[in-house]
């Protein structure tokens, strides 16, 4: 049973360089010695290997502009016909769609080996016409913040592969924690749709939609919420921004304040909202605007 592991792989630094594609495959950096992208396109991509394969790639360092999987020529590397929203590319979609960080691994140029240069986050993706005149899928990755910390998910299986989010730690002055399976959790549960406008927002490609994971008391200092579902809502990016800056709350009797026309917010029966995080909220973060 293969072993696909997303976020840092333990016992390897950021920086650290590599001789080859075997050698990045042999320590479970990027486990696939010649595609660029791996992952399984129902749970998203855990690495990718920029090596200047794709003319139409863009590398700013913190951002990297991404030229999906697909349509070359294997003996010239030209394109030579369109590319699909589909496996390594459709994986790369779900990182973002999941929140899922991505190893990124670049080329120190031919003959010089590798350098595995830490995590980053799909922002975006989209298709367009690349240099070479065929329609190419285009990702956009920014790179993650150093205090952020991948913690103990459950395994997710997917035919004979077993996917872990593994412990790690990085040391700095304040970390957060981010728990993935909650954050998929969540948005399956709600099927996408934001639980006060009760919006899908669909994006390209088959079955896909976007809703972001809202915590009703905040990560990180000076709040230190759990990463936890009873503290989670799915909403659109609207809402999302609305609630994290008091300009709408969940008052107790699970009513949006804020609003002109109170409604309440569409709760789940598997949904276990803890109260004391919607008092939190409402004390802590929205007060000023009550007053």
């Amino acid at each position: 049973m293969t072993q696909r592991i997303f976020g840092h792989i333990p016992g390897i630094d950021v920086g650290t360089k590599f001789s080859s594609r075997d050698a990045l495959y042999d320590k479970k950096i990027h486990m696939n010695k010649r595609a660029g992208i791996t992952g399984a396109q129902s749970e998203g991509a855990d690495s990718i290997v920029i090596s200047g394969g794709y003319e139409d790639d863009e590398d700013y360092g913190d951002i990297i502009i991404y030229t999906g999987h697909g349509g070359r020529d294997e003996n010239t590397g030209k394109q030579i016909a369109d590319q699909l929203l589909k496996r390594q590319n459709l994986a790369l979609a779900k990182s973002m769609i999941f929140e899922l960080p991505v190893r990124v691994t670049r080329s120190l140029g031919k003959g010089k080996g590798y350098r595995y240069d830490g995590l980053y986050y799909v922002k975006n993706y989209w298709n367009e016409r690349g240099k070479a005149g065929y329609i190419i899928w285009r990702f956009e990755l920014h790179k993650a913040m150093d205090n952020l910390e991948i913690i103990d998910d459950t395994p997710v299986q997917e035919s004979d592969i077993s996917i872990s989010i593994p412990g790690r730690t990085i040391v700095t002055t304040s970390r957060i924690k981010r728990k993935l399976k909650n954050i998929r959790e969540i948005k399956e549960l709600y099927d996408f749709k934001c639980q006060i406008c009760n919006i899908q927002l669909k994006l390209k490609g088959d079955n896909l939609f976007y809703a972001e994971a809202a915590h009703i008391k905040p990560l990180g200092k000076p709040h230190n919420g759990p990463d936890e579902v009873n503290n989670m809502l799915c909403l659109c990016p609207n809402h999302h921004v609305l609630l994290d800056n008091g300009a709408i709350w969940i008052d107790s009797n699970l009513k949006i304040m804020g609003i002109t026309k109170p409604k309440l917010l569409t709760v789940l029966d598997d949904h276990k909202l803890k109260i004391e995080f919607l008092n939190y909220h409402k004390n802590e973060i929205a007060f000023e605007l009550e007053l």
